[in-house]
């Protein structure tokens, strides 16, 4: 299951890259050449960058890639390091939990209000299920990557003594 998701993730990030830079690529000809600028274009590349952005952080979590400060963790005892963990896990889950709550809120708000995007016309509910989406990957990331890292923490802590 965990490899399916990942390759679900990737094949996301590349699509939606290549969507972005070709819509993008083509209004700037269009722009350069014509003189006629595509409304649309703009619209979809905010928008589909939001979930490049959400589906990008989750393989940065489950590839340890997102940023740290390791010092303190780097020189503590074990079990330092195992509360070290959990509560960075804890926060990061809250912190997504949070993104979910407030995106299907958002999400439910567009449904009711029947939001259309700018340009397209487009429901805007489309563009923003990125949110809760995302949001979910990074949650179910970060709690196997805490598990993942409690687990070898613990490892290396026994072999160690």
């Amino acid at each position: 299951m965990e490899r399916v998701i990942s390759r679900l993730e990737e094949w996301i990030v590349v699509i939606v890259l290549s969507i972005m830079s070709t819509i993008a690529f083509v209004n700037i000809v269009s722009r350069g050449l014509l003189g006629h600028s595509f409304s649309f274009a703009e619209e979809v590349t905010v928008n589909l960058f939001v979930a490049l952005t959400f589906v990008g952080t989750a393989i940065g979590v489950r590839q340890y890639a997102h940023l740290g400060f390791t010092l303190i963790y780097d020189l503590a005892n074990i079990v330092v390091k195992n509360i070290i963990t959990i509560l960075v896990g804890v926060l990061m889950s809250l912190l997504f939990v949070i993104l979910i709550y407030f995106g299907i809120q958002m999400l439910m708000f567009q449904i009711e209000m029947g939001q259309k995007t700018p340009a397209l016309g487009w429901p805007q509910w489309v563009f923003s299920m990125a949110m809760p989406i995302g949001a979910a990957l990074c949650l179910f990331r970060t709690v196997q990557a805490t598990i993942k890292e409690y687990r070898e923490q613990n490892r290396k802590g026994e072999q160690s003594v």
